[in-house]
């Protein structure tokens, strides 16, 4: 059989083939996503050429050997394929396996609980914000755990394109002791990796990483849409067919997303993006995407020099080193899944030489700021149109919850009016276009943390208050609106 090498256009967005350039996909309808492959075309002997295609995933013989693929159809008799019997929905039965702590419980926490058997999990995150040494530790509790008379040690197999096994050895030196049963393979062909996970049978897989990784079978270069989405499909077979739970590290754009085809996104189980300043020491992990479980819980780490440690209290964290008898600052309080966090929002006014003043904001929506100061002019007549305004949520933190706002509102008060705000003072609530500060969900956890961190006073909305039960040692201030909110805060 002959091959015919030809270029096809895939949309990086959705993964929409195409035989020409488009500047809009038809099928997800963004905006110059299509990117450029060289894909083979196989060619029958005396019939012709075949459709192109990215590249077809064959089954070796020792793949066909492994135990769990019958489910992802085994060739059966002369080349026939066997497929999955369709069963009605209470005929399927559910094992309950449960889940494997990864030994670390902020990773536990926002992958729901811990890992699930034959799950993939995408971790992307910016260059040198901490990956690698996260699924280092992940690997070093699993093969090496702190209770061994709780959690029995399992074989993980780490194959690294990125890294050798000498780089890898001084990274493992400097975070402790690692068990036996860690394997390491500097690998980045898929087949050789597949083979190498079929053989060694292991419970976990770190693939670091997936743009580095190639699938002979495809003619594109590593890291190509037609590569990163034929390579993680192949990898999507092997953990729904071997029971194996696999994390992929992906790279990021410079906008914040993973590198290569949208499609990626779809393929895998749970997304998981580690966000951070490089130059400062707190990490943080949340998830875009969890079949498992839910996508609003958030774990904080702080960057050692022996690896990445839990931040169990990430409000007190946050709240270090806050300024004090300074205008334009408050605390603020966002609730990330099931955890309270406070934060301090800082807020700076300067008059403006510019024709069009300047508008910064860091941590927080730049639009969301532009509408709160124009609820601000219009509802208060604060004179901030000739006015350069910046927003910092402090630690570099991107919050987006609605109830944020009354902490950016109150800075900006502040800072405009030069007041201090009290210290032992949190504020948090939403705030509607007429000037209206209304209700946010979970008020009596907020209060509770700011009981628990030592604050006397609360500032949220009215219709909240109800739903607060007394809190001991914390003043509860109710607002209705913004002008009895500077009020309360001109008193």
């Amino acid at each position: 059989m002959a091959k015919a090498r030809t270029t096809v256009f895939f949309c990086q967005n959705c993964g929409y083939e195409s035989a020409k350039w488009m500047g809009q996909c038809p099928a997800c309808h963004e905006w110059n996503t299509f990117a450029e492959e060289s894909v083979t075309a196989a060619k029958a002997a005396g019939k012709g050429s075949g459709k192109p295609t990215a590249g077809v995933v064959q089954w070796d013989s020792l793949q066909m050997e492994a135990e769990g693929l019958a489910a992802h159809g085994q060739m059966a008799g002369k080349g026939k394929r066997k497929g999955q019997r369709a069963l009605p929905l209470k005929e399927i039965s559910i094992s309950d396996t449960g889940r494997m702590s990864t030994g670390i419980a902020e990773m536990d926490r926002v992958l729901g609980g811990g890992l699930v058997q034959g799950s993939l999990v995408l971790v992307g995150g910016d260059p040198g914000i901490g990956k690698s040494t996260l699924l280092l530790q992940v690997c070093r509790n699993l093969t090496a755990p702190a209770d061994a008379s709780k959690t029995e040690a399992v074989r993980v197999l780490y194959v690294s394109g990125e890294e050798s096994q000498q780089q890898i050895k001084m990274r493992a030196n400097r975070m402790g002791a690692f068990g036996d049963s860690l394997l390491i393979l500097c690998e980045t062909n898929l087949t050789d990796v597949q083979e190498a996970i079929v053989r060694t049978r292991p419970t976990v897989v770190v693939i670091d990483s997936i743009q580095t990784m190639y699938n002979e079978n495809v003619s594109s270069a590593p890291g190509s849409v037609s590569q990163v989405r034929e390579t993680t499909g192949l990898l999507l077979q092997l953990a729904k067919g071997l029971g194996v739970t696999i994390f992929i590290v992906g790279h990021v754009t410079k906008e914040g997303a993973v590198a290569g085809p949208r499609v990626l996104e779809h393929m895998v189980d749970t997304v998981l993006y580690f966000e951070g300043d490089r130059h400062a020491s707190y990490r943080i992990l949340h998830g875009v995407k969890n079949r498992f479980g839910s996508t609003d819980e958030i774990g904080v780490f702080e960057m050692k020099q022996d690896g990445l440690r839990e931040v169990p209290n990430p409000s007190e964290f946050m709240l270090d080193g806050r300024p004090t008898g300074s205008s334009g600052s408050v605390v603020a309080c966002s609730v990330e899944g099931t955890r309270p966090i406070l934060i301090e929002v800082q807020a700076l006014t300067a008059r403006s030489n510019l024709a069009y003043p300047r508008r910064t904001t860091e941590g927080a929506d730049n639009n969301r700021v532009n509408l709160l100061l124009a609820i601000l002019e219009r509802r208060l007549g604060l004179r901030l149109s000739d006015m350069d305004v910046y927003v910092n949520i402090a630690g570099g933190v991107r919050l987006r919850e609605p109830a944020v706002d009354l902490g950016i509102v109150v800075a900006v008060i502040s800072s405009f009016k030069d007041i201090v705000i009290d210290e032992k003072t949190l504020v948090f609530g939403e705030v509607g276009l007429s000037g209206e500060i209304r209700s946010v969900p979970q008020a009596p956890l907020r209060v509770k943390e700011a009981q628990k961190l030592g604050f006397s006073r609360v500032i949220l909305p009215q219709a909240s208050i109800r739903s607060v039960q007394k809190a001991e040692g914390v003043q509860l201030v109710g607002v209705r609106n913004v002008r009895e909110l500077i009020n309360v805060l001109t008193a």
